[in-house]
């Protein structure tokens, strides 16, 4: 399950997980926060320990921040994660996440100081570049020389955004150039385009993000396909039930906000029976009882 930020909260993670994710990532987190939170970095960065095997994702370029944050996140993750996909302006600014995707020597000293000190497997995430798609088999290339475990690339550049197609050529390419395992990342909405990711590009695995956040079951209907050929279906009962087991699990979590539930609720209401009627009537509510209230109503109706 892919890391999104504001999405994939530990109380996600942990529907993600037992709906038949292998493996999923916190939201990215700077690594200036992680050292000035060393002392509570388990309230700082929510987990359970159900979620494992469980990847941290960081981003940041200050070399000595990032030698302790690599320390701290060590002892608590089963792996830690970089990112440099993340095409935001705000986060670029700062010489960070894409931005370093036009910097392979800052990035080959970001990958060896994260691998010295790590004791887990160091991994990547990648865009194909920044306006066109000329960087990431030059980054595949320094991941691999430096030591890390796994790359994974959302075939787009920085300048789409989201926009556009991704271009799973660009997983084959990486793939073929690489002996470290490929992660592919981009465009999957159904299980029969995680088969095809798969099949074209003869990447490892796959990272289903958005799609994974309006529909969870989205992972037990690929395990499935991969497997027999056939998935179920999801119904509208099902998802909302699964929205109200989140709001249940997010009790437990002190960083998930009435905003965040709110916009779980949104995205699960996406494709359900009447989901443009109960989108109007979330719209707006920042109390989290009156966000269940209209849930449990729904579900009533189905």
């Amino acid at each position: 399950f892919s890391p999104m930020a504001g999405v994939s909260d530990a109380a996600l993670r942990l529907i993600c997980k037992e709906l038949g994710a292998g493996y999923v990532v916190t939201e990215f987190t700077n690594v200036n926060a992680v050292v000035a939170r060393e002392n509570d970095i388990k309230q700082f960065v929510e987990f359970s320990e159900k979620e494992r095997p469980l990847g941290v994702q960081l981003f940041g370029s200050d070399l000595e921040k990032l030698e302790l944050a690599v320390k701290i996140v060590d002892k608590h993750f089963d792996v830690i994660d970089y990112n440099m996909g993340c095409p935001s302006r705000q986060i670029t600014q700062q010489m960070a996440c894409s931005a370093l995707l036009q910097e392979p020597n800052l990035t080959r000293k970001i990958f060896r100081i994260m691998v010295e000190n790590a004791t887990k497997p160091v991994t990547v995430k990648i865009r194909a570049g920044v306006d066109k798609p000329d960087k990431f088999l030059e980054i595949g290339e320094i991941a691999e020389e430096e030591g890390l475990q796994m790359i994974t690339l959302h075939g787009r550049t920085v300048k789409q955004g989201y926009s556009g197609k991704s271009d799973w050529g660009m997983i084959k390419k990486l793939k073929e150039s690489l002996s470290i395992p490929v992660c592919g990342n981009g465009d999957i909405h159904t299980p029969e385009d995680a088969k095809k990711m798969l099949d074209d590009t003869g990447c490892d695995y796959v990272m289903v993000g958005r799609a994974a956040a309006q529909n969870p079951f989205l992972f037990t209907q690929i395990n499935s396909y991969l497997k027999t050929g056939k998935y179920p279906a999801t119904s509208s009962r099902a998802k909302v039930k699964t929205f109200l087991k989140y709001l249940d699990l997010a009790k437990n979590y002190k960083t998930i906000t009435s905003s965040n539930i709110r916009f779980q609720a949104m995205n699960l209401a996406k494709g359900c029976t009447g989901s443009r009627e109960l989108r109007g009537k979330l719209m707006g509510l920042q109390n989290i009882e009156d966000i269940k209230k209209v849930m449990e109503k729904f579900l009533a109706s189905l």
